[in-house]
């Protein structure tokens, strides 16, 4: 079953978001708070929101997504930025049925694009996304802004912001 996430799912979703930091070989890079959380997925401007995944009643996996937006097309569009389903859940169906969800918001509100990253030796992942019709997008690379170089920047900008 996928439904919406709710605030009681706040602690499952940031405890996972730990279990797929640790997959992803970083455990230290989840800093996320559950307030931090709380506020992002149900405050009163929402930054990403969250579906659920749950077997039996419990929670086995979440999406974690948000709006972003092409220029290109003049529409909106989904950007994944967490998949992830407990170990003993794989192969259950759980993160076809998450994909599956997150398109059908995609077709419902006239979304034109649904995007994601994947590490690149997450072999497995890759034939799941690949078995489902989804394209690598090869010619490009992502870029990261963080730390000193972030601040470094931001120090460069003229003084009203703009």
């Amino acid at each position: 079953m996928i439904r919406e996430a709710l605030p009681d799912d706040v602690p499952v979703i940031l405890a996972m978001i730990g279990e797929l930091a640790a997959y992803e070989r970083v455990p230290e890079a989840a800093r996320a708070t559950e307030p931090q959380l709380k506020e992002a997925l149900f405050g009163p401007q929402p930054a990403a929101f969250a579906l659920i995944a749950e077997d039996a009643g419990k929670p086995v996996g979440f999406a974690l997504w948000f709006r972003n937006f092409s220029t290109w097309t003049g529409t909106h569009g989904v950007y994944l930025e967490d998949l992830y389903v407990r170990p003993e859940a794989r192969g259950g169906g759980h993160g076809k049925a998450l994909l599956a969800a997150l398109a059908q918001i995609c077709v419902a509100r006239g979304y034109e694009r649904f995007e994601w990253s994947v590490l690149d030796w997450n072999e497995p992942t890759i034939g799941f996304y690949r078995s489902i019709g989804a394209e690598p997008m090869d010619e490009w690379t992502v870029f990261r802004l963080t730390g000193d170089a972030l601040h470094s920047l931001a120090d460069t900008a003229p003084a009203n912001g703009a």
